[in-house]
């Protein structure tokens, strides 16, 4: 299959043990098959704080998923199930080494799109920073 333009809804939500954030996001972007699994790319805008950087998500199976950005902002996060990963998160204010333990992944895609759910715990130095969740959802544009 090659890679088809989409329509993306991203919703994202942090809990830092107190307060929850959410925020929602329609975009455009790309879709496609990979060796193991599906990728969804698009442009960040000004609404996630990520302007003028790219955003690509990949599932490799059912247990394991890496969400990495590139231009203004790079990171490069890996979410597995069983596993921790120690992973450069990149923000506007510089990059962090933070570690990364997957609570729940679930992928519900296919060559039409679809659905892919993950949710993580992050800590700094085993510090506590939060919970989160992000739910992307793909449609083929019409």
């Amino acid at each position: 299959m090659e890679a088809k333009d989409v329509d993306i809804k991203l919703i994202s939500r942090q809990f830092d043990g107190e307060t929850t954030e959410e925020t929602e996001v329609l975009s455009q972007g790309r879709f496609g098959v990979t060796d193991e699994g599906y990728f969804i790319e698009y442009e960040e805008s000004e609404a996630t704080g990520y302007e003028g950087s790219t955003t690509r998500l990949e599932n490799f199976g059912t247990d394991k998923v890496t969400m990495s950005r590139s231009g203004s902002v790079t990171s490069n996060m890996t979410v597995q199930l069983g596993e921790k990963h120690h992973c450069v998160y990149g923000t506007l204010f510089g990059n962090f080494e933070v570690g990364v333990a997957a609570k729940k992944i679930n992928v519900k895609l296919d060559d039409n799109g679809g659905t892919l759910y993950f949710s993580y715990v992050v800590d700094v130095n085993s510090s506590y920073i939060g919970d989160f969740e992000i739910s992307v959802e793909v449609k083929p544009r019409a």
